[in-house]
C-alpha cells in the first residue's frame, strides 16, 4: 500500500516563501512523474506542477515562474519551493504519482495534504 505525506504547509505573510516536501512509502516501482496540486476551498482539486523521473518540470502559468518543482528519486520525495506567495495560493496542497505528464491522471489514494495559507 502506496502511503502519500505532504509537510510543511503554514501560515505566511504575501510575498513569503515555504517549501513543501510529500514522499511516497510502500512498495512502489520507479515512479515515471510526481505532481503537485492543490485544492482551494469551494474548488476543485488541479494539478499545478509535475516532474519526470529525468527531472523534466511542467508548471501551469499562474504558479509560472514562483513555484519550483524538484525530486529526490532515491528518496521518492518530491518537492515544491513556492516563492513570492500571494493570497490566492492559499489551498490544501498534495502530490501524487502518475504514468505521464502532464499528471492529470493520479494513480494512487490521496493523502492528508498540507495546508498553505498566505495571508495578505
Amino acid at each position: 500500500q502506496v502511503q502519500l505525506v505532504e509537510s510543511g504547509g503554514g501560515l505566511v505573510q504575501a510575498g513569503g516563501s515555504l517549501r513543501l516536501s510529500c514522499t511516497a512509502s510502500g512498495s512502489i516501482p520507479r515512479v515515471p512523474v510526481m505532481g503537485w496540486y492543490r485544492q482551494a476551498p469551494g474548488k476543485q482539486r488541479d494539478l499545478i506542477a509535475d516532474i519526470t523521473y529525468s527531472g523534466s518540470a511542467n508548471y501551469v502559468d499562474s504558479v509560472q515562474g514562483r513555484f519550483t518543482i524538484s525530486r529526490d528519486n532515491a528518496k521518492n520525495t518530491v518537492y515544491l519551493q513556492m516563492n513570492s506567495l500571494k493570497p490566492e495560493d492559499t489551498a490544501v496542497y498534495y502530490c501524487n504519482l502518475a504514468l505521464t505528464s502532464p499528471a492529470l491522471r493520479p494513480i494512487r489514494s490521496w493523502g492528508q495534504g498540507t495546508q498553505v495559507t498566505v495571508a495578505s
